[in-house]
């Protein structure tokens, strides 16, 4: 895979960085890795000031454990892209779909990435099965009726339990490059609209959203017309939010919908109230010229401009080599803004 380290895990404040006045700009601080550890502490003991219950306390102590945990877990293997994979775990072996995700489970690893589940059966588990033990990870819940992880994780030490599926689902999202769904029930709802909301809202990076239907199947396909129909036609997303996802019945076209968003787009950073997208090489004149001209709409202010790192990006030395295209962005936009990547990976 081109580039440099491909999965670089900016914290999501980064990313979200609120404008600072200028006054306040020159006084901003970004404290280290101490202050932070610093602030836990401090926090965890104004619950004994607060006298806050007892419930309370274990949940935030659970979550924190839980947290500390898979990112210790994920830690050893920043150096490769992830793909989150959603479905029904009451899938059975023999359906089209479990078969569609165990073979997009072998294609998107034969292409370098890892896959992460929810480490049950069904889909979860043909995603597993295509990708292999040594390129999965799982993240099991503990719920009131046994849900055990599937034979493919069970034992691995990239398997996490989690009490929690706010902890869960936090670790799906901010881990992976992508998610891409097959069918299934209230959970694979849930977690689309999620990570939906967070990509449209900017409370995440921006990543693709794949759904995939079996091989000549409807699932996905009615679910986008119920979008069409009674989300976009009635004004509650714009237009351009219908491209923050992608349906599809090909796996083929599934794992190109993932790997060719990487194409020439690297990674996205907020720093001083500009939108910095990284990219794995630069953008030619004529390119820079057309995008000032289409995508003038997305801008608070400025143009758009390429230039290279910024010293507030030194936290992230990995990236240092790769050009940038920095613009303050209208954070309303993010359809647009998934647009213009995809303009920039079409142009490489």
């Amino acid at each position: 895979m081109p580039g440099p380290d491909p999965t670089p895990k900016t914290p999501f404040d980064a990313l979200t960085e609120p404008d600072h006045p200028v006054g306040e700009r020159a006084a901003h601080h970004d404290p280290g890795t101490d202050e932070y550890v610093a602030q836990i502490k401090e926090t965890a003991e104004k619950l004994l000031r607060d006298r806050a219950g007892r419930g309370d306390v274990k949940l935030l102590a659970t979550a924190i454990r839980e947290l500390r945990y898979c990112l210790k877990v994920f830690a050893g293997y920043r150096g490769r892209r992830k793909v989150t994979v959603f479905g029904s775990a009451r899938t059975r072996p023999d359906h089209p779909a479990f078969k569609a995700a165990e073979e997009f489970g072998r294609k998107i690893v034969a292409d370098g990435w890892m896959v992460i589940t929810g480490a049950g059966g069904g889909i979860m588990e043909a995603g597993h099965l295509g990708a292999g033990r040594d390129h999965s990870f799982g993240l099991n819940i503990l719920l009131p009726f046994e849900q055990s992880a599937n034979p493919v994780v069970h034992g691995d030490p990239k398997l996490m339990t989690l009490r929690y599926f706010f902890t869960r689902k936090l670790m799906f999202i901010k881990e992976s490059d992508a998610v891409v769904l097959f069918p299934g029930g209230f959970g694979t709802h849930d977690e689309a609209f999620e990570a939906l909301t967070l990509v449209q809202t900017g409370k995440s990076h921006l990543f693709p959203v794949v759904l995939v239907d079996e091989p000549g199947g409807t699932y996905w396909r009615a679910w986008d017309r119920f979008i069409r129909e009674q989300l976009h036609d009635r004004g509650y997303i714009s237009p351009a939010d219908m491209s923050l996802y992608t349906v599809t019945d090909s796996v083929d076209a599934a794992v190109a919908a993932v790997t060719d968003f990487y194409r020439v787009y690297h990674s996205m950073r907020y720093v001083r109230g500009h939108l910095l997208l990284r990219l794995q090489t630069p953008l030619a004149d004529a390119q820079l010229a057309e995008i000032r001209r289409d995508f003038a709409d997305i801008l608070a202010g400025g143009t758009f401009e390429q230039v290279g790192a910024l010293p507030e990006e030194a936290n992230e030395p990995t990236l240092a080599a790769l050009p940038r295209l920095r613009f303050r962005f209208d954070r309303h936009k993010i359809g647009r803004l998934r647009q213009l990547v995809d303009r920039i990976n079409a142009a490489g």
